[in-house]
């Protein structure tokens, strides 16, 4: 008799669980807005200028974390230690994100959230932005990869590569060999094909090439594509797998990485002039929408009771929002310094909301806290024992998120990354910036600086106290170099024990990249 992938899974798994287990399981989703920036919510930033009513919604009925950051101011490496608990600068991903036909960044024998829920009887499904790589099948048999490094933009290769690639062959090693059962969505908004993806294959025939006043990378398209549709259609599909899934005696997760506000700004018709903050406010207004969507499909269906919602961001807004500040007085990174790509706050300090089972209503966290440590958290909360070669920089935050007592912070430390390569080591009310070109990752204007009267230095290093100082003004590094001498050690003995978390109290076991 031939199994199928639950029956192998289960039979190897010591703690496979009984139906009877299962129903008492919380069902998870977890929202991803892309560069959403830390005051773009209003729950964040009372002087938004963007209407945010969902998102409200949930931190009034939820904990609003106000400390919580991405491991890396870019998307691909954030994606990747979302779903691992693996810092992303662990990969051979050291800069920049994956571009156009990369291969898979999540090595397959590594241990996801996804499959270790569906080891626990979850259904699994993700739908919006993958941007974490494919196997493309290729008239040719080669892969971008031999001729361009993982994460090297090289457009003229890339676009060479592109005619060999066969869109009417199945998509390998995506997201439904990374834990899911059910996936649709795009590889990017920005980047060819330009069609959604089902499972492993392309559901459009990508046979027109995009029109160059089209936003996003050259490339295929499908006949009548519009960006504007990408991210309702993005949403429609969600919370109808939502609404089949409530129906069904298993516990279900739901991975929802939404394709905005990143770039296009492609705000659909009935959101355009819905904010004071132009169309990237409207875009962002949309966002909101997405989300009180698939709530209104959990609260219909009565399964709010059970279920634990987790809103937040890749990383903090693009560069643009400078632009929208200046125009429209509106702070995407709200008071802080910096946004995506950089090492200072705004680029990795983001929203982060947690609403459902468990989560007291109405409450403000302030214990610093990292996408990173989704895995162990829920690891720990559907009972199944971590690998001590998974989840390497994942900390369950599970006393933070439903309010238990503490004694101590639940990092030790926390390691922000640029999408340069640069870092830095957050501990307590420090920071510790590794880096002397003072933009790491992108330019900062130089009507901020004047505006807020940054200081120039000249040191080779960045330290910043975030409660005396939380717009990083002030470089403190020439004064406290006792701290800035441990910092650096701690960074540096991270990076060289392969891991963040001590290994004590974790199974024995081996996992991939």
């Amino acid at each position: 008799m031939k199994l199928n992938r639950r029956q192998v899974l289960g039979s190897t798994l010591s703690w496979a669980v009984s139906a009877q287990t299962q129903s008492k399981l919380p069902n998870i989703v977890v929202i991803l807005a892309d560069d959403l920036g830390y005051g773009d919510i209003a729950a964040y930033n009372p002087e938004s200028k963007i209407p945010t009513p969902e998102v409200d919604r949930l931190a009034g009925e939820g904990v609003r974390f106000l400390d919580a950051h991405t491991p890396c101011g870019v998307c691909s490496p954030t994606r990747y230690s979302l779903l691992t608990g693996r810092y992303p600068w662990r990969t051979e991903l050291k800069r920049q994100v994956l571009w156009p036909y990369d291969k898979p960044l999540i090595d397959p024998a590594r241990l996801t959230l996804p499959k270790m829920l569906q080891s626990r009887g979850y259904r699994t499904a993700c739908f919006g932005k993958w941007h974490l790589g494919w196997e493309w099948s290729t008239t040719d048999g080669s892969r971008v990869n031999d001729q361009v490094k993982i994460g090297d933009p090289q457009r003229p290769i890339r676009e060479e590569f592109a005619k060999k690639v066969r869109f009417d062959q199945p998509l390998r090693e995506g997201p439904t060999t990374r834990g899911f059962d059910h996936y649709f969505g795009v590889d990017l908004p920005n980047f060819p094909p330009y069609t959604f993806i089902e499972n492993d294959r392309l559901l459009g025939k990508p046979t027109v090439d995009k029109p160059e006043a089209m936003f996003g990378w050259p490339g295929k398209m499908e006949p009548g594509w519009k960006l504007e549709g990408v991210l309702p259609e993005i949403t429609r599909r969600a919370v109808k797998w939502v609404e089949e899934a409530t129906q069904r005696p298993e516990p279900f997760f739901v991975y929802l990485p939404l394709t905005g506000p990143h770039t296009p700004i492609a705000p659909a018709e009935e959101f355009i002039g819905k904010s004071r903050a132009g169309r990237y406010g409207d875009f962002v207004h949309q966002v909101d929408w997405s989300v009180g969507r698939v709530i209104d499909a959990l609260r219909r269906a009565g399964a709010d009771k059970n279920t634990l919602v987790i809103f937040t961001s890749d990383n903090g807004p693009e560069n643009l929002t400078y632009a929208v500040q200046q125009e429209f007085a509106h702070r995407s990174n709200g008071p802080l310094r910096g946004g995506k790509r950089m090492l200072w706050e705004g680029g990795h300090r983001v929203p982060f909301i947690a609403w459902g089972k468990g989560v007291k209503p109405g409450t403000t966290e302030r214990e610093v806290i990292c996408l990173t440590d989704l895995l162990a958290t829920v690891a720990k909360l559907v009972n199944y024992p971590l690998p001590a070669e998974s989840g390497e920089d994942s900390y369950d935050i599970g006393d933070a998120l439903f309010g238990r007592p503490r004694r101590k912070p639940i990092r030790e430390a926390t390691v922000h990354h640029s999408m340069n390569d640069e870092y830095g080591l957050r501990q307590g009310d420090w920071v510790f910036i590794e880096s002397a070109k003072g933009e790491h990752g992108a330019a900062e204007p130089k009507w901020w600086r004047e505006k807020f009267q940054v200081e120039p230095h000249a040191e080779p290093a960045e330290l910043f106290n975030l409660r005396e100082d939380p717009r990083e003004l002030r470089n403190l590094y020439a004064r406290e170099p006792e701290r800035v001498k441990a910092m650096r050690a701690l960074l540096a003995k991270y990076k060289q024990d392969g891991r963040s978390v001590p290994v004590e109290g974790r199974r024995a076991g081996r996992l991939g990249r």
